[in-house]
């Protein structure tokens, strides 16, 4: 036997030794799956003799390349320094990287030289806004990285732009079909390409030239994919594009852990892998080496719900370990608070580290009520994969046209809000602005009270567009006398356009909006006190100062979920584990969604080697609403004898159920001939209608009160023949 294989278990050994034909090999989480692909690509290359050259491996980061390059270069008994590029060492690194190598040799088939560029992010935007203004396309109604996004969806599912033009169906669809047949033709003039043509182009190639096709056929004998369940529809074709001919193909991955539906990740490529590839070898790994027995039981109960996947059981060598923790806290800051003092608890006790915690919830929006409650006990924390709450642009945004209403000389933040949302103010006249300002001596509010006296030269659309920009600050000025921060700010983000100009934004526009609701439930305690404005924004200030005072090596990392995947910690927290949080409220009419919410939570569970605490609260404020909960169902799903119901005292948190909800529920009447019709006869899981919240979904129930989920504004509690609930 190898010595190879000597530190392997038997599952793993068996994954190496099969090297001929196609393999599948289910990874499940913490079970080696780097190691049994590290271990394969060294075997065939020491053991079978086969070429490194003829030997590719994939993986979705540059940092899992360069992990799994350096362990096979160990492996191999090479030094760590030698080159990427030598004949000693297999094809390795991501799907770009790897197409970018075949672009460099093939590409001028397609009418590009060699040496082409590739454009980033920022080129791409600047090339789609130049394209929208050629093709008078209005930034304002259209955004162009919505644009971007639908190219790139486009691009990912190997449309090119001649296609997408031949199966439009909406106004918006005929508009990006314009722009991505000039913003490819733009690219072309500029010898570059973008990141989604890197594996689009190659596929094409691939596909309409035999010769080169063989060519790389030939030159991969045998590959290697890590983490297949998050390939899209290009990914897939290009690997199977490749591995036609020898059919020498080996996929890992977890169909369990497959969380990235939303960046067009396809769960079918990795379930319907045997269609594919009838002959092919299954391997399953199900020994985990990082978690208790009861956690991995734990995320069993949660994961086995699900239909759609390929059935297995983890099990581990490692103790039975503690119960998982369920703990039900009034609201969110008593969540966030329990979270501080346990950590705090076990750091001075059993001299932990902070970074052995994890914090995880599901929307970054939930990360504010953590970063105060851990700054008022000077614990440091790290949000990894995002920005802290304060340092968010569009908080920073919301907040800038507070502190320009609270201080019209404030140059700085005039300079950041008078073109956002976009009106035309261009950097030059904000220039004339300010020198007008400067040389009179007066704030940039007079300014544009005065244009006509200054005599600055400004169109008549920019004199009309910055008049209005002074009556919202002015409407702003009068409201911060007479209303709450809440109800300010709920005014800004209406009028200003900020609000509408998210909601053109896509998925990410939803995220930022989340945000700016949640800054609206800060906002919410300073309704009532004298000089609320003031005592707001120099508390944003201080928490703003603190979190710079707070940035050490020795943090707690908090993350959404997401950002999760492949980390593990000794104590994870699991918190908002309720409905229409975890899992969200988009999924409940969605069972694709539902599938990949429970498999969120399964990802959560995972992360903990000892210990994993599920927290929900009776009543949240978040979004700038006050909400009662719903215990998430995920919850539900795990056995009573894995969890441990923990009980701790709150002091009173101030929570009030009847105060300043941004979604609070009209009074409406039932007489009037609008009026909805109230019905009372539902079944969980029912379609409804309320004439406000819109559709959504009954969750539970019983005599006197209904609990629906409205994909909006997540769960609601009603009574039962009195809120106007009509069946769909």
């Amino acid at each position: 036997m190898s010595e190879l294989l000597k530190n392997l278990n038997e599952k793993q050994k068996q994954a190496v030794l099969q090297t001929e034909g196609p393999v599948l090999i289910i990874a499940g989480a913490g079970s080696g799956k780097t190691r049994a692909l590290t271990y394969r690509v060294a075997y065939l290359i020491k053991e079978k003799k086969i070429l490194p050259r003829n030997v590719l491996a994939v993986t979705f980061t540059n940092k899992a390349a360069g992990e799994m390059m350096s362990r096979i270069k160990e492996l191999l008994g090479l030094p760590e320094n030698i080159g990427a590029f030598s004949q000693s060492l297999p094809h390795l690194g991501t799907f770009h990287s790897v197409c970018v190598r075949i672009l460099r040799q093939e590409i001028e088939k397609f009418g590009f030289s060699k040496s082409f560029i590739i454009y980033d992010d920022q080129d791409q935007l600047a090339l789609i806004k130049r394209v929208m203004r050629e093709l008078d396309v209005s930034q304002e109604q259209i955004k162009p990285k919505a644009v971007l996004g639908a190219i790139s969806s486009a691009k990912n599912n190997l449309i090119s732009a001649k296609e997408f033009e031949n199966q439009v169906g909406s106004f918006f669809e005929e508009t990006v079909a314009r722009c991505y047949n000039k913003y490819s033709s733009e690219l072309k003039k500029s010898d570059a390409i973008d990141f989604d043509d890197i594996i689009m182009l190659t596929v094409k190639i691939l596909q309409q030239d035999e010769k080169i096709l063989e060519k790389y056929q030939n030159l991969f004998k045998y590959i290697m994919v890590d983490e297949y369940q998050d390939t899209n529809h290009a990914q897939y074709l290009l690997l199977k594009l490749l591995a036609e001919k020898h059919r020498n193909i080996c996929v890992v991955g977890d169909d369990f852990q497959a969380i990235y539906g939303w960046r067009n990740a396809d769960i079918r490529n990795i379930l319907d892998f045997e269609k594919d590839y009838p002959e092919a070898k299954i391997f399953l790994l199900e020994q985990n080496y990082r978690s208790t027995q009861n956690i991995l039981d734990a995320a069993h109960c949660v994961i086995s719900k699900n239909k759609n996947q390929k059935e297995k059981k983890l099990w581990t060598d490692n103790e039975k370990g503690e119960l998982l923790g369920a703990l039900e806290c009034p609201d969110e800051k008593s969540e966030a608070d329990f979270v501080a003092s346990e950590i705090e608890k076990a750091k001075e006790e059993k001299g932990m580290k902070l970074t052995d915690f994890s914090v995880l919830y599901r929307t970054n929006a939930q990360s504010r009520a953590l970063e105060e409650a851990f700054m008022k006990k000077g614990l440091p924390y790290k949000i990894i994969g995002g920005l802290k709450f304060y340092q968010r642009k569009e908080v920073k945004d919301v907040l800038a046209y507070l502190y320009f209403i609270q201080n019209p000389a404030d140059k700085v933040n005039f300079e950041r809000i008078v073109n956002l949302p976009a009106r035309g103010i261009g950097k030059m006249t904000v220039v004339r602005l300010m020198e007008a300002s400067n040389a009179k001596g007066i704030n940039m509010l007079e300014v544009i009270r005065n244009l006509d006296k200054l005599k600055i030269k400004i169109t008549p659309a920019k004199v009309k567009e910055l008049q209005k920009f002074a009556q919202i600050i002015e409407r702003g000025a009068e409201l911060k006398y007479k209303a709450s921060v809440f109800e300010i700010i709920e005014f800004i983000y209406k009028t200003s356009g900020y609000e509408a100009m998210l909601a053109k934004e896509g998925e990410e526009g939803q995220v930022r909006h989340e945000n700016v609701l949640e800054l609206l439930t800060v906002a919410k305690k300073y309704s009532e006190e004298e000089g609320g404005m003031e005592k707001f924004l120099e508390d944003v200030a201080l928490i703003s100062q603190a979190d710079k005072d707070l940035e050490v090596q020795d943090a707690v990392p908090f993350m959404t979920l997401h950002s999760s995947k492949g980390l593990e910690f000794n104590t994870v927290f699991l918190v908002g584990m309720e409905e229409g949080i975890l899992p969200h409220s988009r999924a409940f009419i969605n069972e694709k969604e539902m599938e990949e919410e429970r498999r969120l939570c399964y990802v959560g569970i995972t992360r903990a080697r000892e210990k994993a605490f599920m927290i929900f609260t009776s009543t949240r404020n978040i979004y700038g609403s006050t909400q009662i909960s719903v215990k998430s169902r995920f919850l539900d799903e795990i056995d009573n004898e894995l969890i441990e119901e923990i009980y701790a005292e709150f002091s009173n948190s101030g929570s009030d159920l009847t105060s300043g909800s941004f979604y609070s529920e009209k009074t409406i009447s039932l007489d009037n001939e609008n009026s909805f019709k109230v019905e009372t006869d539902f079944k969980n899981g029912s379609q409804v209608k309320h004439p406000e919240f819109g559709k959504g979904v009954v969750v539970s129930q019983d005599d006197n009160l209904i609990t629906i989920a409205f994909p909006k504004i997540g769960v609601k509690k009603m009574a039962k023949g009195i809120a106007p609930l009509e069946k769909i």
